[in-house]
């Protein structure tokens, strides 16, 4: 990689998110600018925030399928929100995640993009605006950490690939931001998968998006990673004013860290709103058919979730009192 841009055959390579087929003619298509300024409403709860990302009644599902896999979803992500998605396998969360990038058209309703509808921007229009992680990585094989993470800067650098000082600068900051600087010259493809996913997450970053859709974002890390990605997450979320949107299987950890979280079963959304008011003992009965244990951290104050074998109920719940929790004795 030098300052003279992409490569040729990293340009070959880019695929996704990296406008693989939409190269050419799109790399000058219609911006989002001015669209973003419509987006300033009342955000998702009522709050005065700038709704960065909806869906209005969407169904969709993939071609050839009986039945949808998502049914009448109504969906709201504001400016500066960390929003954790939560369901059983088969919900439909991975396909919320295409549909709300645009991957995917619906079959019936809208989605919008800083307040436009995402259906009339080009690929290289969106991709200036959201990021997406998806749940598996396939890094191209031949490159470095830096060269990946540097495709990023793709939408933004023009038709002939021609990176600027900023866009090595904003590639540095990324690669430091996800502790990724010792690797920066190793291959991407011989990393162990949960280097992958940070390089992933570097790659979404260094996009600079105003929306980041996350797909287990939290897959394959270990324990520190695993934390130092949501503390960071959280801070691009605050400080950037991002619209984040993480789906997952770790209640424990979404309890930790979300500003909002939304229920799935079945290809709906059966419960949106704050940790203590959705994340109790019946809604999470009946989105995971499973009985889970539901308490305090004595130090935190976060809601943790143990499940129980065999429906065995729990003598005690420390939960809050005003939470209407059939465990309780």
């Amino acid at each position: 990689m030098t300052r003279r841009g992409l490569s040729a055959e990293t340009c070959d390579a880019l695929s996704g998110w990296d406008l693989l087929s939409t190269w050419a003619p799109e790399i000058q298509d219609t911006s989002t600018q001015g669209v973003e300024e419509s987006s300033r409403r009342r955000g998702p709860e009522g709050l005065g925030v700038r709704e960065c990302l909806s869906l209005r009644a969407v169904t969709a599902g993939y071609e050839g399928a009986a039945r949808p896999q998502l049914r009448e979803v109504e969906l709201r992500l504001g400016a500066g929100e960390l929003v954790c998605v939560l369901g059983p396998n088969g919900a439909g969360k991975s396909t919320l995640v295409r549909v709300a990038s645009g991957l995917l058209a619906p079959w019936k309703g809208s989605v919008h993009l800083l307040g436009g509808p995402i259906a009339t921007l080009g690929r290289a229009a969106i991709a200036r605006s959201l990021a997406v992680v998806e749940q598996m990585q396939d890094l191209a094989m031949g490159f470095s950490v830096r060269e990946v993470v540097a495709m990023g800067r793709a939408p933004h650098q023009g038709t002939w690939m021609r990176a600027s000082e900023s866009d090595e600068a904003i590639v540095d900051d990324a690669l430091e931001r996800c502790d990724l600087e010792g690797l920066a010259h190793r291959p991407a493809h011989a990393l162990s998968g949960g280097e992958q996913k940070r390089v992933a997450i570097a790659r979404a970053l260094a996009q600079g998006p105003k929306v980041l859709l996350l797909d287990e974002p939290g897959a394959f890390l270990d324990v520190r990673h695993q934390l130092d990605l949501y503390e960071l997450l959280v801070k691009e979320v605050k400080e950037r004013e991002l619209g984040c949107l993480v789906v997952m299987h770790d209640l424990n950890v979404a309890a930790q860290f979300a500003d909002r979280i939304v229920l799935m079963k079945d290809g709906r959304v059966v419960a949106s709103g704050a940790v203590e008011e959705v994340m109790t003992w019946q809604t999470l009965k009946e989105t995971f058919d499973a009985d889970l244990y539901c308490g305090l951290n004595d130090l935190t104050g976060a809601r943790f979730f143990l499940p129980m074998r065999g429906g065995a109920h729990p003598t005690k719940a420390p939960v809050s009192p005003d939470d209407p929790d059939p465990t309780r004795s």
